[in-house]
């Protein structure tokens, strides 16, 4: 039996953290019975549960992966969540060992497991701190990342908790007009536009249990975060295109685009 680990200062463990049940969900230890029990609500309702977190993971890792491939030496990952296997520079470092990446979350959890996020070779750094206060992240950033050269800017699964009345469309305007032209946007987002009602109505419990702002958005809103952006297409011979998450970077798109995948959009923008 796995001990659940302790609860860091700031950290409410009879509170269900959406950060801890997707930990659990992708078979990660940083989460408690309460995570656990909000999850398995949501996948007595769907069987996709598993799928749909790994699709976003694997999501990441390929843009990650596909942005390094093309020169990108330097990494911001907004709402980078718990450690899991293969974060963003162990994805990125494989292909370019000197890659820079610094990760950005405000939950408290993270910060405690911050080493396990931290290179030996000070090649990342870890920030707390609230992506709805751009001014200051872009500040710290600074500490690694230099904004005169291209980088690779990955807010996945972040978005959705973040309200209208907060403008997330002028916030991730904030942080693509701070990058150096020849960047990269990864970004992916929940939607309810193709899911059952039942289990839009126990996601939705789910969170409000979690006390988490929670607001999936339809294709059109998630499009509207690609302004400005040249859109890569999401696979060989598609057109340039905000989709469902599994299609992106899949060699046989019609097998990737399962279940699991429709709850997300998402797609791979360049600064011009």
């Amino acid at each position: 039996m796995v001990e659940d680990p302790p609860a860091p200062p700031g950290v409410d463990p009879t509170v269900p953290s959406p950060a801890r049940m997707y930990d659990y969900v992708l078979g990660g230890v940083h989460n408690f019975p309460v995570d656990r029990e909000a999850a398995e609500r949501v996948r007595a309702q769907s069987p996709d549960l598993e799928d749909a977190a790994w699709v976003n993971r694997s999501f990441h890792q390929r843009a990650a992966r596909w942005m390094a491939d093309r020169g990108i030496r330097q990494f911001i990952d907004i709402g980078s969540g718990l450690p899991t296997p293969s974060n963003t520079h162990g994805v990125v470092q494989r292909v370019a060992p000197d890659a820079r990446v610094a990760y950005v979350d405000n939950d408290p959890m993270i910060g405690a497991y911050a080493g396990e996020l931290l290179a030996d070779d000070g090649t990342t750094i870890v920030l707390t701190a609230d992506l709805r206060q751009p001014d200051v992240v872009l500040s710290e950033l600074a500490a690694l990342i230099d904004f005169d050269q291209p980088a690779g800017l990955l807010m996945t699964a972040v978005l959705h908790f973040v309200a209208d009345e907060a403008d997330p469309w002028g916030l991730v305007a904030r942080y693509v007009d701070a990058l150096a032209p020849d960047s990269y946007l990864a970004l992916s987002h929940a939607t309810y536009d193709r899911l059952p009602p039942r289990l839009v109505e126990v996601s939705e419990k789910a969170y409000a249990q979690a006390r988490a702002d929670w607001h999936p958005r339809p294709l059109g809103k998630v499009e509207r975060f690609f302004a400005g952006l040249e859109i890569v297409p999401p696979y060989d011979g598609a057109e340039p295109e905000v989709t469902h998450l599994g299609v992106w970077g899949a060699e046989d798109p019609e097998l990737a685009d399962s279940d699991g995948s429709h709850w997300w959009y998402g797609g791979v923008g360049r600064r011009k």
